[in-house]
């Protein structure tokens, strides 16, 4: 970790801001062909749209969202949030899932080359733009059949449709993978004080090309969820799926918040909240790393991107957390 902090990080040939805002929780509802719900309950467009902006007016310059975030709502209220101040960002979204937008449901997964462009267009038009900076692989599929894929992002680049592409993927040998193509800027994975990524972190390190961290804050374990303050309605977490291990029925699990617990003090020193002492934290781990945690309001716009101000925690921070995880 260098000593100097510019809230700046390199993704491809473009400088963005240390912090990017994940767009998933302001697509609203949507759910899954059983009806389990996928999203993060109900959202005020406008509402999101001025978190957006109060973004932006801290200095955020990253967005990250989906085609399948809201079944397509995400991207057409960032769309909306951004019209007029495109130049002024960077934008990443996502493709593999299908969708039906009129219904908000997934329907399925389509991991063919041919959808790629086809998803790539809708993106766009939902967007309002002519170009994403950033496009990236939403399924865990096999190295093999992946490869076909990022040629096809490497057509998509030709074409000055996208500026660069990466895969979401928690699997460093997937991620090895597409960071072999030219246009690789990339890997999205989970990363966050509560899991440590080495392997992938490492491989960004090694290729230069930035680690995009999705849920830094444990889904908001590591901000204002707690038991007194349970999911409810249309959220994935009061129906967490096996993945979603920080939740059972809209409330942190016992072994978890338990964690979370014994870290509090030192991610809450020097004046930080819990949020910006966990995203410290992600700072501190690597050079590369870019958190994007989600927001709906235009408070949690504010105490995300004020994280900046405070920079990465310290060395010594570093040392006492890892001692505290080692023995929980």
């Amino acid at each position: 970790m260098t000593n100097t902090w510019t809230g700046r990080r390199t993704l491809g040939a473009t400088e963005v801001s240390a912090l990017g805002f994940g767009c998933w929780a302001i697509g609203g509802p949507f759910a899954d062909r059983d009806g389990r719900p996928l999203g993060w309950g109900e959202v005020d467009d406008d509402e999101s749209i001025r978190a957006v902006h109060a973004g932006l007016d801290l200095g955020v310059t990253f967005f990250d969202t989906a085609d399948v975030y809201g079944a397509g709502h995400s991207e057409t209220v960032l769309g909306r949030a951004l019209r007029g101040r495109r130049d002024q960002v960077v934008i990443a979204s996502k493709w593999g899932n299908v969708i039906d937008t009129d219904r908000r449901v997934l329907t399925g997964q389509d991991a063919s080359p041919g959808h790629v462009r086809r998803a790539l267009e809708a993106t766009l038009r939902r967007l309002g733009t002519d170009h994403l900076d950033l496009y990236q692989l939403h399924l865990g599929v096999p190295v093999e059949q992946a490869l076909p894929l990022r040629e096809a992002c490497e057509d998509l680049v030709a074409q000055g449709l996208i500026r660069g592409y990466a895969w979401s993927t928690d699997d460093p040998a997937s991620a090895a993978a597409f960071a072999d193509g030219e246009h690789c800027t990339a890997v999205q994975h989970e990363l966050s004080v509560l899991h440590d990524a080495p392997e992938i972190l490492d491989l960004c390190e090694r290729r230069g090309i930035a680690s995009v961290n999705r849920t830094p804050l444990a889904m908001g374990l590591l901000g204002r969820r707690t038991a007194a303050s349970p999911a409810a309605g249309a959220d994935i977490r009061t129906r967490a799926p096996e993945w979603l291990r920080f939740f059972a029925d809209g409330v942190p699990t016992p072994e978890w918040a338990a964690r979370v617990a014994a870290l509090r003090d030192i991610l809450t020193s020097d004046g930080r909240t819990l949020a910006q002492g966990a995203l410290g934290w992600l700072w501190a781990r690597s050079d590369a790393t870019i958190p994007i945690p989600g927001f709906r309001t235009v408070a949690q716009a504010r105490e995300n991107a004020g994280a900046l101000a405070l920079g990465p925690l310290r060395p010594e921070q570093l040392t006492e957390i890892a001692g505290v995880l080692a023995a929980a």
